[in-house]
């Protein structure tokens, strides 16, 4: 069994009841007593310690249990930093009474979850405007604090941003972090090499990546969590950053938005289910984006190309999470494997999404449709323009047509063009033509 690495389990607060607790022998907050295992090294780490080389504020962000308090609490007490988390009820209530006292005195502080006294941010613009030593504040946040109404003041200039979500395969495998997408855009793979088949591709792709949820090893124990985390998001943590007075509806968007994931968004359709028009769909979608639960794949386009299809596709964030809402088991994808496809790309995204956030250069990530209905699953641009297309296959076999997105995509933008990925469920990796590679889907974290 895997060791959680999270915050406390869904159904209590992150830090309550168990607040200025220390925890008891052979155990930690959040952990079964006895489990002594070592901690899952996060990737981000290294990155979040140069940036507190010479920066004055690091904000870690990312969705609730995705591992960044106990991130945040190992830094701390590695650096003795002083560590205080919002999601007690003490400190927040002093943060939100008097936010310039919470932070005065400190040098080096830890904040978790800051989004629930936005008023702090304010004061650390003070703060390090009065006292710009770098590394001075690492904040954490269950919001994407800098793009929404969480933030009252911009700190351009004094803070980096980095995304925690949860483990990526590479972490789970205590592995190198993956360079899956820097050697994508340099065409670095081999012609011909037999890899072997991904191991328990079902399997990763049902548990995802929260540590909580990676931690159960019975399927239904792990589903039930899940669940149970969405509907916390929509009744409860929501209310953190909006005023939505439909928590049913919300969760009622949730369980119809995994039913429609991976497909082309269509906001008057899902309006019509939950009676509420498309306006009201696209502000409570983008609660559930700024909350890390779902994302908007743009659709990638040019100017000087006019047949192609402007309209998002919307993706989970996590693959667990999504097979929990649409009740998938192994046993219904081991008896028809079409049920994998959606869930596959799902978990594909995931992982590219967990890549970019620690590639070697910023990458967007879109996808690639035209009106005559061809489609590339996920296309990677960078500057000045190049792309590179990824195209998801739940088989083993592959056959030309199934690149056929991918020629397209390759035609349209010529030499900036770097290579076209089919990943697959098979045990080779193959040049099929220039820039066109099939390779097995594990490929993404052990690249």
């Amino acid at each position: 069994m895997l060791q959680q690495m999270t915050e406390p389990s869904a159904g209590e607060r992150e830090g309550e009841p168990l607040a200025r607790k220390e925890p008891s022998a052979g155990e930690r907050e959040g952990e079964p007593l006895a489990r002594k295992e070592p901690l899952i090294p996060r990737h981000a780490e290294a990155e979040i310690r140069r940036a507190l080389s010479d920066t004055r504020i690091v904000a870690v962000v990312g969705p609730r249990q995705s591992g960044k308090t106990t991130l945040a609490r190992g830094i701390a007490q590695t650096d003795d930093r002083a560590f205080v988390t919002l999601d007690n009820e003490q400190d927040r209530r002093f943060a939100l009474d008097d936010p310039l006292g919470f932070v005065r005195g400190h040098t080096a502080l830890v904040i978790d979850e800051i989004q629930r006294a936005p008023g702090l941010i304010l004061a650390l613009k003070q703060a390090v405007d009065e006292d710009p030593r770098p590394g001075r504040f690492l904040i954490t946040g269950s919001v994407d604090l800098f793009k929404g109404s969480i933030s009252p003041d911009s700190l351009a200039g004094r803070v980096e941003t980095m995304e925690l979500l949860p483990f990526s395969q590479a972490e789970l495998a205590r592995a190198r972090r993956s360079r899956f997408i820097d050697r994508a855009f340099a065409n670095d793979f081999p012609a011909f090499t037999t890899t072997g088949a991904t191991p328990n591709l079902i399997d990763r792709v049902l548990a995802g990546g929260f540590p909580e949820a990676v931690s159960r090893d019975a399927p239904d124990r792990r589903n039930a969590w899940l669940r149970a985390y969405a509907r916390s998001l929509a009744q409860r943590d929501i209310a953190e950053i909006a005023v939505v007075g439909k928590h049913v509806e919300m969760s009622r968007l949730i369980d119809h938005a995994a039913v429609s994931a991976g497909t082309l968004l269509n906001m008057t359709n899902l309006g019509s289910r939950l009676n509420v028009d498309g306006k009201t769909v696209d502000r409570w979608l983008t609660l559930l984006e700024q909350m890390f639960l779902v994302r908007r794949v743009r659709a990638w386009h040019r100017s000087d190309l006019k047949r192609l299809v402007r309209t998002p596709k919307l993706h989970f964030l996590d693959s667990g999470l999504l097979a929990a809402l649409r009740r998938k088991r192994a046993v219904d994808i081991g008896t028809d494997r079409g049920e994998l496809g959606a869930l596959l790309e799902c978990f594909v995204h995931a992982e590219l999404a967990k890549v970019a956030a620690l590639a070697d250069e910023p990458t967007a990530i879109y996808h690639y449709r035209d009106k005559d209905r061809i489609e590339v699953d996920f296309v990677l641009e960078r500057i000045p323009g190049m792309i590179v297309g990824i195209e998801v296959k739940a088989s083993a076999t592959v056959r030309p047509e199934d690149f056929r997105g991918l020629r397209r995509l390759k035609d349209a933008v010529g030499d900036l063009f770097a290579c076209g990925i089919l990943l697959h469920d098979g045990e080779r990796i193959q040049r099929t033509a220039q820039g066109l590679l099939a390779m097995p889907v594990k490929a993404l974290w052990e690249a």
